[in-house]
C-alpha cells in the first residue's frame, strides 16, 4: 500500500539512474567491448575537444577567431599552472597534464546536457586517470632522483624521534592520493546530478505549484556549472603538486 501510495503521488524519483551504463545496442549483458552510453559519450567529449583544439585553431589567425580565442586561453592557463607549480622544468610534461585537463573539463560540462551522460559521474573513469597519474609521477620520481626519492616521506626538519612516525604517515598518505584524486572528483558530479534529478522529480511531481523545486533547479544547475569547471581545476592542479613532488623530491 504504501508502495502504491508513492507511485500515485506522483513522487517516483530516481536519482541514480542517471548513472547506470547501459549498451546502446539493446540487450543486458555488458562485455569490456560492448558499446555503452559512457563510449558514446566519451567519444562526443573527444570530437567536442578535436572541434575546439583542432577545428577552431585551423586558421591560426593574428586576430583570433572566438573559438580561437577559447582555446588559446585555456592553453594558456594550463601552461601558467604547470609553470608556477612544478617549473620550467615540469613544461616537459604540459601535453600530458592539459590533456588531462581538457578532457576532464568537456566530460564534465557535456555531462550539464539534458540527456546526457556524466562519465567522470564514475570511478572507473576518474580512478583510472588518478591511477595513471600515480603510476607516471612515481615512475618518474625514481627515474629523476632513484633512491633519493624516498626523502619525500623523511621529513627531516621535524625532530628525530618523530621521524619514523611522520614517515609512515606520509607513506600512506603518498598511496591513498590516487583513491581521494578520484572519489573526490566522481563524488562532486554523481552528487551534483542526483541532487538536480531530485529536485527535477519534485517539480514534475508538483505541476503548475512546482515554482520552489524549479527556483532549485535553476540555483543547483548554476552551482554545477561552475563545480564542472573547478574540479577539472582542482584535479589538474593536483597532478601538478604531485609532479612537483616527483621532481624535487627535496623541497
Amino acid at each position: 500500500m504504501a508502495t502504491e501510495a508513492e507511485g500515485g503521488s506522483g513522487f517516483n524519483i530516481h536519482p541514480m539512474d542517471q548513472f547506470v551504463i547501459k549498451p546502446l545496442f539493446g540487450g543486458e549483458h555488458i562485455s569490456w567491448y560492448t558499446p555503452t552510453n559512457a563510449t558514446l559519450w566519451m567519444g562526443i567529449t573527444i570530437l567536442a575537444i578535436v572541434a575546439l583544439l583542432v577545428w577552431g585553431t585551423r586558421g591560426r589567425a593574428i586576430v583570433p577567431s572566438r573559438t580561437q580565442s577559447v582555446a588559446e586561453v585555456i592553453y594558456g592557463f594550463v601552461y601558467k599552472m604547470v609553470e608556477d607549480i612544478a617549473g620550467k622544468e615540469g613544461l616537459k610534461y604540459f601535453p600530458y597534464i592539459f590533456t588531462v585537463f581538457i578532457f576532464i573539463l568537456f566530460a564534465n560540462v557535456l555531462g550539464l546536457l539534458p540527456m546526457s551522460f556524466t562519465t567522470t559521474s564514475h570511478i572507473a573513469v576518474t580512478g583510472t586517470l588518478a591511477i595513471a597519474v600515480f603510476v607516471s609521477v612515481t615512475i618518474l620520481g625514481f627515474v629523476k632522483n632513484g633512491v633519493s626519492f624516498l626523502s619525500l616521506f623523511w621529513i627531516s626538519s621535524a625532530p628525530l624521534a618523530l621521524r619514523p612516525i611522520l614517515a609512515i604517515i606520509e607513506i600512506i598518505s603518498y598511496f591513498v592520493r590516487p583513491v581521494s584524486h578520484s572519489i573526490r572528483l566522481g563524488g562532486n558530479m554523481m552528487a551534483g546530478h542526483a541532487v538536480i534529478k531530485v529536485f527535477a522529480g519534485f517539480a514534475g511531481a508538483l505541476g503548475l505549484g512546482a515554482v520552489a523545486p524549479i527556483i532549485a533547479i535553476m540555483a543547483v544547475y548554476g552551482l554545477e556549472s561552475l563545480v564542472v569547471v573547478i574540479q577539472a581545476y582542482v584535479f589538474t592542479i593536483l597532478t601538478c603538486v604531485y609532479l612537483n613532488d616527483a621532481l624535487h623530491p627535496h623541497h
